[in-house]
C-alpha cells in the first residue's frame, strides 16, 4: 500500500530534494531501443531518445500477481517531454504558481500556499497520446513507443477549481491554459494546453505535487503538474508554473495545430488520407494489456479511460467467445485494474479486451491515423499451458 502523507512531510521533502546537479548525461540514442540506468531517478527504462528526454517503461515493470500494488513504481514512470530546455533543478522557496487571464484576483502562489489548501489523493494512468504508435502499420512518424508510454500513479494535490475559485473565475470564461517551466528554441511555441472550463472545474482534476507517496520526480514534472483523469498526457502539464483563465477558445499551435485526432469513428481514416476534419484529443479509451502471458501465468493490466474497468475478457477461439478475467482489486475508476486468466491446457493465441462502466469496449481491427494516436486494438499473445 502507498503511505500517505501529510502537507508538511510533502513540504518538507520537496524543500530539501533538489540539488544543482547534471540532470542526465549525454548520450547517442542508439540505433534500436536499450535500457538505460542514466537518468536521475530513473532505473532499468528502454531509451526512446536522450534530448528532450523519452523513457519507456518496460511492460515487465507493470506485472504483478492480483493482490499486488497496481501502482507503478516512479523510477519506472515513463518520461515525455517535448524540448530539450527543461528545468533541471529548482528552487522550491523561490518558485510560483501564477494565475492570471480572466480572474477577479491575480494569484502568485507558493508551494507553502498550494499545499495549506485541502489534500486531496486519486489513482490514475498517465497515458502519452502516442502510445504504442510504433505498432501503427503502416508506420507513421513520432517516438516509436511500444506499450509502455503510460504509468499508474496515486497523485497528491489539490483541486485546481479550488485555486480557482481562490483567484475568481471572471464572467465570459471558457477556457483554461496551462504552461510550464519547460523553455521552446528560438521562435518556437511554448508548450501550452487548454482544458474547458467545466473540465477544469471538475473535482477530480488537480495540481499535484505528490506521487505514489512522496514528491513529484523532477523528470515527472516537480515541483507541480497538472492531474487530468481520464485523459490523455498531453494536458498533464509538467513543471506547472503558469495557469490562464480565457474568455475565447485557446488557438495555439499545441491546441490547433498538434494532438489533434480524426473525428471519424475510432480516429481511424484510411492510411495516406489527408483533409479530413479533426479535434483536438481529450479522453482516454479502454485498454488490456499482457504483463506476462507464459506456462506460469497469463496476466496484465487493464485501464478503462474515462470510466472504470467494468470488466477484462479473455477468448482463446479469435473472438468467437469470451470468458471473464479475475479482477484485482478496485483503486478507482481512472487507475489500472490487474487482471489473471486461467486457460486450460494446450497451445493458444490468447486475445484479451477491456470494457469500461460506460461499456465501451476494444474491438480486433487496427486503426490508423496520421499521428498514431488513440490504438485500443485487442492485443494477443500465444501461450502453451501444460
Amino acid at each position: 500500500m502507498v503511505e500517505r502523507f501529510d502537507r508538511r512531510t510533502a513540504l518538507a521533502i520537496g524543500a530539501g530534494a533538489l540539488a544543482s546537479t547534471p540532470l542526465w548525461a549525454q548520450l547517442t540514442k542508439p540505433a534500436a531501443p536499450a535500457l538505460t540506468d542514466a537518468f536521475p531517478g530513473k532505473r532499468g527504462m528502454i531509451l526512446q531518445r536522450t534530448r528532450a528526454p523519452l523513457l519507456e517503461t518496460p511492460i515487465a515493470a507493470f506485472d504483478g500477481a492480483l493482490t499486488d500494488s497496481p501502482f507503478t513504481p516512479n523510477d519506472r514512470f515513463f518520461v515525455r517531454w517535448h524540448y530539450d530546455d527543461i528545468p533541471l533543478s529548482v528552487d522550491v522557496a523561490a518558485f510560483r504558481l501564477k494565475i492570471g487571464g480572466a480572474v477577479k484576483r491575480a494569484l502568485s502562489l507558493s508551494l507553502a500556499d498550494i499545499q495549506a489548501l485541502p489534500q486531496v489523493e486519486i489513482a490514475a494512468v498517465n497515458q502519452c497520446s502516442g502510445n504504442s504508435r510504433g505498432l501503427f502499420a503502416p508506420r507513421v512518424p513520432g517516438a516509436q513507443w511500444g506499450n509502455g508510454a503510460m504509468g499508474n500513479a496515486l497523485w497528491t494535490g489539490v483541486r485546481l477549481r479550488d485555486i480557482l475559485e481562490r483567484a475568481g473565475v471572471a464572467p465570459g470564461a471558457v477556457q483554461v491554459r496551462f504552461s510550464g517551466l519547460d523553455n521552446p528554441p528560438g521562435a518556437a511555441p511554448d508548450f501550452a494546453k487548454a482544458l474547458n472550463l467545466d473540465r477544469a472545474m471538475a473535482a477530480d482534476t488537480i495540481v499535484a505535487y505528490g506521487m505514489n507517496g512522496t514528491q513529484l520526480p523532477l523528470l515527472n514534472g516537480f515541483p507541480l503538474r497538472l492531474v487530468v483523469p481520464g485523459w490523455f498526457s498531453t494536458y498533464w502539464v509538467k513543471a506547472l508554473d503558469t495557469v490562464e483563465v480565457l474568455t475565447t477558445p485557446d488557438t495555439g499551435y499545441w491546441m490547433e495545430k498538434a494532438y489533434r485526432i480524426p473525428t471519424a469513428p475510432r480516429a481511424s481514416v484510411v492510411p495516406g488520407a489527408k483533409d479530413f476534419p479533426t479535434a483536438p484529443i481529450g479522453a482516454m479509451i479502454p485498454r488490456a494489456f499482457f504483463t506476462r502471458a507464459d506456462a506460469t501465468a497469463v496476466r496484465g493490466v487493464a485501464l478503462g479511460g474515462d470510466a472504470g474497468v467494468a470488466k477484462v475478457e479473455w477468448s482463446i477461439d479469435a473472438g468467437k467467445s469470451w470468458r471473464a478475467a479475475e479482477l484485482g482489486p478496485d483503486h478507482g475508476a481512472y487507475g489500472f485494474r490487474r487482471w489473471a486468466a486461467r486457460l486450460p491446457a494446450g497451445s493458444h493465441t490468447v486475445a484479451v479486451r477491456a470494457t469500461n462502466a460506460k461499456s465501451a469496449t476494444q474491438t480486433a481491427d487496427p486503426i490508423w491515423n496520421p499521428g498514431g494516436y488513440m490504438r485500443n486494438t485487442i492485443e494477443t499473445a500465444k501461450v502453451s499451458i501444460a
